[in-house]
């Protein structure tokens, strides 16, 4: 069975509890709260930290259903939980003379690499080539313990510290947005490109913002229902996929081109095709969305990708785009702020979950807030 937490000394410093409480996964679709957590502690360079907020992903929702068996998580029980914002409140050994120290506000990441394979050497830690080899390489709420807890401990390599002007519960929403960026900053965007992102969620939204941020001339949001209208709410153009023909809406657009550049967010057979249709001789294409089921045998125009010269792109959560995306939230640059729609207690933990999944009231990005009781 996977350790819930480690110890390293059995000694618990001075003001902190000995157990904590968490979300406990025991199997696909099951899970518990539990308060007889033991309180981890840090080892050589990581940091623990009071959780304040925990943003709940799509993947999250996939891993407790149980969609990646024996690999996210390895076993069970396993707390999960990777994009987060908290405070550290106490430093492993050597972490202090590197500057950390408790009382900083950070926002977590979920990769952690080895830092001495080839991959992590040319800045690509997340295609680690130490992946799931504990403790070299960690993926904090996917195989390694994560966030949904009221304390966590992880590498400095995956926390990174928050400006004062974002507010704590808001860098729970960095992590989201760092991967948007890295997903414009891999097929590249061009100042005065057209951009189409395929999926109107947060995600989507987030990668809009980025485009923008990174010279894009425009971006057409595909999507439906109330998600496309709010994408419309934000500035953004929108073609509504059940209505009007996405390829055709987009070439109206363009002037009879097509798009220089898509992103898939959705990762689903529809949305990937789509990403692919829509774009103009020698686009380039990212696919974010990670698939499942179905998703992961969609059929591609490979005449169009070949005779076109379209440029396809694979996009793992992210790389050296933390501290490149904290300057663009705090200008206003890239908005995460309106995405956050729902707030729930851990003890909440299976609502916030379905309100998630299933949309409730709107919902975009849902918190879960360990600290909170109400």
């Amino acid at each position: 069975m996977t350790a819930l937490a480690h110890n390293t000394d059995g000694q618990t410093p001075l003001g902190l509890p000995q157990h904590m409480r968490a979300v406990v996964l025991t199997g696909p679709n099951r899970h518990e709260i539990r308060d007889d957590v033991p309180l981890p502690r840090p080892g050589a360079l990581e940091v623990l930290c009071q959780v304040d907020s925990v943003a709940i992903c799509g993947t999250d929702l996939h891993i407790y259903e149980g969609r990646f068996p024996g690999r996210w998580p390895k076993s069970y029980p396993f707390i999960p939980g990777h994009e987060w914002s908290g405070t550290v409140v106490e430093v492993g050994s050597g972490a202090a003379g590197l500057g950390w120290h408790p009382g900083q506000r950070v926002a977590g990441t979920s990769h952690a690499g080895c830092g001495f394979c080839r991959m992590c050497r040319i800045g690509r830690y997340n295609l680690c080539d130490n992946y799931g080899r504990e403790p070299l390489h960690h993926q904090y709420g996917h195989y390694s313990q994560g966030a949904d807890a009221e304390y966590v401990v992880h590498s400095i390599k995956a926390v990174f510290p928050l400006p004062d002007e974002i507010e704590l519960r808001y860098g729970a929403m960095i992590d989201t947005a760092s991967i948007a960026l890295h997903s414009v900053k891999r097929p590249g965007i061009e100042p005065g490109d057209v951009v189409v992102v395929v999926g109107a969620g947060p995600m989507g939204f987030l990668i809009a913002d980025c485009a923008l941020a990174l010279g894009a001339a425009s971006v057409i949001m595909t999507g439906s229902g109330d998600r496309l209208a709010r994408a419309a709410d934000l500035g953004f153009q929108t073609v509504d996929y059940r209505s009007q023909d996405p390829v055709r809406e987009v070439r109206r657009l363009t002037d009879g081109q097509g798009a220089h550049v898509a992103i898939d967010a959705a990762g689903t057979p529809i949305s990937i095709r789509q990403a692919v249709d829509v774009l103009r001789k020698g686009g380039r294409v990212a696919f974010t969305g990670v698939p499942t089921g179905g998703g992961g045998e969609t059929a591609l125009p490979m005449q169009k990708i070949v005779l076109e010269e379209i440029e396809l792109y694979g996009v793992r959560a992210n790389r050296n785009t933390m501290e490149e995306v904290l300057p663009l939230v705090v200008s206003g640059r890239v908005r995460v702020k309106p995405l956050v729609t729902h707030t729930f207690p851990l003890a909440d933990y299976g609502e916030a979950l379905r309100t998630f999944a299933e949309r409730v009231d709107g919902a975009l990005k849902v918190l879960v807030q360990p600290s909170e009781t109400l």
